[in-house]
């Protein structure tokens, strides 16, 4: 028989993604039996929320967050931040979309949660067909984020600005109720935002490592504002 997973609700953040939502909520509820699957939408006009409406018609496990309807904070982290706070599972897992982050990595995730790690983060062992600045200007960010982490003593993984992660949910709550200034919720990097308020040494931790692919549809959203929002995480 499979494992049930009744102890995870997966989040996922979404703008424009209707060529794969479709997709990945569907491989999800196939794969991992009785998770629950919460989708954070930070104002599609694509079509996404009315794919998500349509699936979770059929199946009560399935939610849709719409936050255009929610006020002006809008963001890729304030998307998670909101999605793992509505949880009411013991696990979140954060995933995009869009397929980059391959959702058959979740049951590695979720197996080094249910072992007691406390935060399970799926780092980027390879990163296939990059072009070359923005391999540059990453390792740039990665590095700068990681010093910051070292001087100021605070947690760190592998790879501190993945999107792709699991966590104990109460641990990672309690966190941003002490810490809820310092996280950049117009960014994009809620991971870092989340390490840089931990003390190194006081949470369990592991990886997960998967091969990052890049983007058959749609368009990054990666941006210069979004550059600006990562330093303005680095000093935050």
């Amino acid at each position: 028989m499979r494992a049930k997973y009744d102890e995870f609700t997966v989040v996922i953040p979404t703008l424009n993604e209707k060529r794969t939502i479709g997709e990945m909520i569907h491989y999800l509820l196939r794969n991992y039996r009785g998770c629950k699957v919460l989708v954070e939408d930070d104002g599609s006009t694509d079509g996404t929320k009315m794919i998500v409406r349509q699936i979770s018609k059929s199946n009560r496990n399935v939610g849709l967050i719409d936050r255009r309807a929610l006020g002006p904070e809008k963001g890729l982290t304030f998307s998670i931040v909101d999605g793992i706070r509505r949880c009411r599972t013991k696990y979140a897992i954060v995933i995009d979309a869009d397929m980059q982050h391959p959702p058959g990595k979740i049951q590695d995730v979720a197996a080094r949660l249910r072992r007691g790690d406390e935060l399970v983060v799926a780092n980027r062992a390879k990163v296939t067909d990059w072009a070359p600045y923005r391999k540059i200007i990453s390792r740039i960010f990665m590095y700068t984020g990681k010093i910051i982490l070292f001087i100021t003593a605070k947690e760190t993984c592998v790879d501190i600005f993945s999107g792709f992660f699991g966590v104990k949910r109460d641990v990672f709550v309690s966190v941003y109720e002490k810490n809820r200034h310092r996280f950049v919720g117009e960014g994009y990097k809620a991971l870092f935002d989340f390490l840089k308020c931990v003390e190194r040494g006081t949470l369990r931790t592991s990886n997960v490592p998967f091969t990052f692919h890049i983007r058959e549809f749609g368009a990054s959203k990666a941006s210069v504002k979004q550059g600006v929002a990562l330093f303005k995480s680095f000093f935050s």
